[in-house]
């Protein structure tokens, strides 16, 4: 499978030997575009995570050590996220692999972290928001002019803004004929997962010292997460799908009423990455063209997002 990636986007030399895979809002190792690309070309990848400082610093502070839900669901994600490269990279007979993690604003971080493993190119999943883009602007020219190449892959959408387009080529304003549009530019290779797996044994081993640290040690305590009905991580949003498939039928009117189980409260999930757009649209698709009325709903409102 291949990706468009934005125009700053350089190439890597000819005899690249390795890569890094900065990991965002994509909490996962499975189904990953950013990392299945990576692993496909190079024989040595690192995956990294940044608690960004621009970003945590600007969430209330009420004290010495602040709670925010969102930073402890990150958090717990980015732990079990460590663990699943581990544990995939052992059973491709790769031992030693896992999640560098650093503490900071995140500029300085990837690209001092990019030099001291002496990668050649940085791949990322696409990100929309605009403070996002500015930033990874910022990263693409800061590596740059290292020599080293920046590379982003749509992940976290099944269609770009550019790949819906009406017929005079502009973007649609309205929502319905962008669906009608969506629904008809969607086909099996959108939906298709990326084979990460395949390539895992190209995950290279954490270097020395790496540890991961802990919520404290990012200025944070723990809130009331753990009594939410909600799962963090990769296995959270695989229980809430499993828990979800048998009521989709009944999506489309059993969400407008909160009083029951109606919707698949699965939208951190997908904020975070913890679980794949694709894997979603496809089990939805496939209920879809047989027919099901709220699977039909479902599909709609992942156009929506």
């Amino acid at each position: 499978m291949t990706a468009p990636a934005h125009t700053y986007t350089q190439q890597p030399p000819a005899r690249a030997t390795s890569a890094l895979v900065w990991l965002r809002r994509d909490l996962r190792c499975d189904d990953h575009a950013a990392l299945y690309h990576a692993l496909r070309r190079y024989p040595r990848v690192y995956c990294a995570f940044v608690f960004d400082t621009d970003i945590l610093d600007a969430l209330p502070n009420h004290g010495n050590q602040r709670q925010d839900r969102r930073v402890e669901f990150i958090h717990a994600s980015v732990l079990e996220l460590h663990d699943g490269l581990q544990r995939m990279a052992a059973q491709s007979g790769a031992p030693g692999a896992g999640l560098i993690v650093r503490h900071g604003p995140a500029l300085p971080c990837i690209v001092q972290l990019a030099q001291e493993l002496g990668v050649q190119e940085v791949l990322v999943n696409r990100d929309y928001e605009p403070q996002a883009i500015a930033r990874d602007q910022h990263v693409a020219q800061a590596l740059h002019a290292l020599g080293i190449a920046f590379s982003d892959y749509k992940d976290q959408v099944l269609l770009d803004r550019d790949e819906v387009l009406t017929q005079q080529g502009r973007p649609y304003s309205v929502f319905t004929p962008y669906k009608r549009a969506w629904l008809q530019s969607l086909d099996d290779f959108q939906l298709t997962p990326y084979p990460v797996d395949r390539y895992a044994q190209h995950l290279a081993p954490l270097p020395g010292g790496e540890r991961l640290p802990t919520l404290s040690e990012l200025g944070f305590g723990p809130t009331n997460l753990h009594e939410l009905p909600l799962r963090t991580g990769m296995s959270g949003a695989q229980r809430l799908l499993q828990n979800f498939v048998p009521r989709m039928a009944a999506y489309q009117e059993a969400r407008d009423y909160p009083g029951r189980k109606g919707v698949s409260y699965l939208s951190v999930h997908l904020r975070f990455g913890t679980v794949s757009i694709r894997q979603l649209a496809r089990l939805a698709a496939k209920q879809a063209v047989q027919g099901c009325e709220g699977a039909q709903a479902w599909l709609s409102e992942l156009a929506w997002r």
